[in-house]
């Protein structure tokens, strides 16, 4: 359960961000929709404990935003593979993030290697990332991300930088894709995106606007309201 009530965040200059949100959301997969500067990618970072409440409270499987135990629940995925990536090859990079873990060695290793297969590395796992693709460079974030198994994924616009090809693999990644028997790499996620299909493919929808949950419900309905008011 993903929870959050009468939250308020403020911004640098004191202005508003997010003015009283209120969502409970219990789903699998959450869209989270809406216009630039509607507040959507304030929320995302707020469940990611990366921005803090200046009112009223946010909780991801009943662990409050500000605990320091919410980073072993969550990962975040960025629109930005390269604000994400931290060392000189793939397979590092993915170690890095599962050295965090507390786990057996073999395990871990185990974990690292896995994820080079899944998200299809093999053959770059060991080569310079500055060689890699904006394509390649988001699927090593979102490796990196999901070699710790989080409880929950958020993921920012994982695909605006995307070309057509790199967009339907990352999303089919995220969503699952029952068609090419591939599953969701995590139990639960929010999907802040402009990608309107990827939104209808979720379970549950949120639509911003001027910091404001203005719409919720079936992807299907949501988008086809925000599609009509933005006519």
């Amino acid at each position: 359960m993903i929870e959050t009530r009468d939250l308020d965040v403020r911004g640098e200059d004191g202005a508003l961000v997010l003015t009283a949100v209120s969502v409970r959301l219990p789903y699998r997969r959450t869209a989270v929709i809406g216009a630039n500067g509607s507040g959507k990618s304030t929320f995302a970072r707020v469940l990611a404990g990366l921005v803090k409440p200046s009112r009223g409270s946010a909780s991801v499987t009943g662990v409050d935003v500000r605990d320091r135990k919410l980073r072993e629940i969550v990962g975040m995925v960025f629109s930005d593979p390269d604000a994400q990536i931290l060392m000189p090859t793939p397979r590092e990079d993915i170690a890095l993030t599962a050295g965090a873990l507390r786990i057996a060695g073999d395990e871990r290793r185990g974990r690292v290697e896995a994820a080079v297969q899944q998200f299809e590395l093999e053959e770059l796992a060991d080569r310079s990332v500055s060689v890699l693709s904006g394509g390649q460079k988001q699927l090593l974030a979102l490796a990196s991300i999901a070699v710790r198994r989080p409880a929950v994924l958020i993921a920012d616009e994982p695909t605006t930088q995307l070309d057509l090809r790199n967009s339907r693999r990352v999303g089919a990644l995220l969503l699952g894709d029952e068609t090419q028997g591939t599953p969701m790499v995590t139990d639960r996620l929010v999907l802040v995106t402009h990608d309107l299909a990827l939104a209808r493919r979720c379970d549950h929808a949120l639509r911003f606007e001027r910091g404001e949950v203005v719409d919720q419900g079936s992807p299907d309905d949501v988008v086809a309201r925000y599609e009509r008011d933005c006519a």
